[in-house]
């Protein structure tokens, strides 16, 4: 996050959201920084989005609160707290053209026609939309939609920038090229940004920080490769990528004894805990000499072009590895193969209580 201040843009406090006897949000609490890219990342239902919506003014916190720039609008109006929004479905107005869409919010707060026109021109050209400006949305790819309502919510020049699921509706393609275009513009204009999705791919690629939530509590916050690497629960580690997961017991802080036998270097605490390892962080043995080779019996593969995923068995232990094989030489079930466990990509989190 080089070039970002620390000055604190956004600040939750102690927020909780109940629905009745159901709540959504127990304890959420969170500060963002200025020019700060945050995702909520999570599954549906964990309480992300009414998160979000909190901050937009859309739904009322039952407890806690909201504090843009240091001041308090937890009880303020949606349209007074100086945010812009992209929704999941982009609310384009199909009645106005892109260049009506972009301008609308300007006309809301009493701009000049002369500084209206030049802002909504400055904001399809950082949008690449200049030769679309007298179409409507029908008339517009879902890419081109998404754009317009980025757009729109950018020519306000808010003061944090919300993003609900805004690559949801994309096929996969678009999305990673939208990725990287939105990526590169929000970092352009250094806005405050928050965005919401379930993807990990879309997280670990834009964010600065990421907030992974699980049934409307906050499992963990970090950077994008702290998420990765050293996931602090066994629902982050499930949930972001891929990997093998062995319950059982680190004795005198020195060992991990799998419950099923398979023993790994550890440093940690004695006791219960479940050992996290990562596919890319399983190799042919050949590939690391150093390390204690074993056999493992290939039970699946799966071919995803560049890398081949391994479903591999070591007695009752069952792991994921990710390697390549030459071309023509694929794998078959009930082929052996002998690998090596990097220790150094082996972390621990709390075994299932």
């Amino acid at each position: 996050m080089s070039g970002l201040r620390s000055e604190t843009i956004v600040s939750f406090r102690n927020l909780r959201k109940d629905y009745g006897e159901i709540t959504v949000v127990p304890d959420f609490s969170l500060e963002i920084r200025r020019g700060e890219l945050v995702c909520l990342l999570g599954p549906s239902g964990c309480g992300k989005t009414t998160t979000l919506r909190m901050l937009a003014g859309f739904v009322s916190p039952t407890s806690g609160e909201i504090l843009i720039e240091g001041q308090d609008v937890t009880c303020i109006p949606a349209y007074k707290r100086d945010v812009g929004i992209v929704f999941q479905n982009y609310a384009l107005f199909p009645h106005m053209t892109v260049a009506k869409n972009v301008e609308y919010g300007l006309v809301n707060i009493g701009m000049k026609r002369q500084e209206r026109g030049d802002r909504v021109q400055d904001m399809l050209r950082r949008v690449e939309l200049q030769q679309l400006a007298a179409r409507y949305p029908r008339e517009l790819s879902g890419g081109q939609q998404q754009r317009v309502a980025l757009a729109r919510a950018l020519a306000l020049q808010p003061k944090v920038l919300l993003l609900d699921e805004p690559f949801s509706n994309l096929d996969a393609q678009l999305r990673v090229r939208l990725r990287e275009d939105l990526h590169n513009l929000i970092r352009s204009l250094e806005m405050t940004t928050l965005f919401v999705t379930h993807d990990q791919e879309e997280a670990l690629t834009l964010a600065d920080r990421i907030v992974v939530m699980n049934k409307g509590a906050v499992e963990q916050v970090g950077s994008p490769e702290e998420i990765y690497d050293s996931p602090a629960t066994r629902f982050v580690a499930q949930f972001i990528g891929q990997c093998s997961l062995l319950e059982g017991h680190i004795l005198d802080g020195e060992i991990f004894s799998a419950d099923d036998g398979l023993t790994l270097p550890a440093a940690g605490q004695t006791g219960k805990a479940t050992a996290v390892i990562r596919p890319e962080s399983i190799k042919k043995a050949h590939e690391m000499p150093s390390v204690h080779a074993r056999r493992a019996m290939i039970e699946a593969s799966d071919y995803h072009g560049a890398l081949t995923r391994l479903h591999l068995r070591i007695g009752a232990s069952k792991l994921i590895m990710d390697t390549q094989f030459p071309v023509g030489q694929k794998p078959t079930s009930g082929e052996e193969i002998d690998i090596a466990i990097d220790p150094r990509g082996v972390r621990f989190v709390p075994a299932l209580q």
